[in-house]
């Protein structure tokens, strides 16, 4: 899995790239990142999937901040991101949140 930060110099925010391989979920239609950036809403940041069966998507967040999410594949698989800078346990249950530092 891909996290990749880039600061800007020019305002208090990061540009952030999240990626999904190819040879891992290549047999998934859809992917979404879920998160506090998005008010967890599962379907208002759809990932782009690429002729290599990848995913990626890159979005602006506010410096200083952490915020957790997932992905959601498919609509029905949660999977957290394998370097995320930490992880929280939810309140659901055995599953914890993915968590990135910016």
């Amino acid at each position: 899995m891909i996290i990749k930060k880039q600061y800007l110099k020019s305002k208090p925010v990061c540009k952030v790239t999240f990626g999904l391989p190819g040879e891992i979920f290549k047999s998934a239609l859809t992917a979404h990142i879920v998160g506090e950036f998005n008010s967890w809403d599962t379907k208002a940041t759809p990932m782009k999937k690429l002729k290599n069966g990848a995913f990626i998507l890159t979005i602006d967040l506010e410096q200083g901040r952490e915020y957790q999410f997932r992905y959601l594949i498919d609509k029905t698989r949660w999977e957290n991101a394998s370097n995320a800078d930490r992880y929280i346990p939810t309140p659901y249950g055995d599953c914890s949140n993915s968590v990135i530092v910016i």
